[in-house]
């Protein structure tokens, strides 16, 4: 999976990237807001409890982050109106005379 992802950062840049980071930030934030309306951890540790405990909920999903990102990266440089670059040694650049 970390291969498909290093090509996919490799051919769409910052697009990629981009899409990878907000699906963090969202993950991240929605983990927050749930476990803060959910538990009270109180005091000012709380924050830092919530914290915590969000980027481990966070870092469990990050499987299913990066399957999104493959996912959703095409279709956000589509509507972007971006081209993915080709790879070297990627049997699309060969084929197409691109070497």
């Amino acid at each position: 999976m970390s291969e498909k992802l290093k090509k996919l950062m490799a051919e769409y840049g910052r697009v990629a990237l981009v899409v990878y980071l907000v699906l963090f930030v969202v993950v991240f934030a929605g983990s927050a807001i749930g476990l803060k309306m959910g538990f009270d951890l109180g005091g000012a540790g709380g924050n830092l409890g919530t914290a915590a405990a969000a980027y481990a909920v966070t870092k469990v999903s990050q499987p299913l982050r990066i399957l999104a990102t493959l996912a959703l990266t095409p279709l956000v440089a589509t509507v972007l109106g971006r081209r993915a670059v080709p790879v070297e040694g990627d049997e699309t650049a060969e084929e197409s005379g691109a070497a």
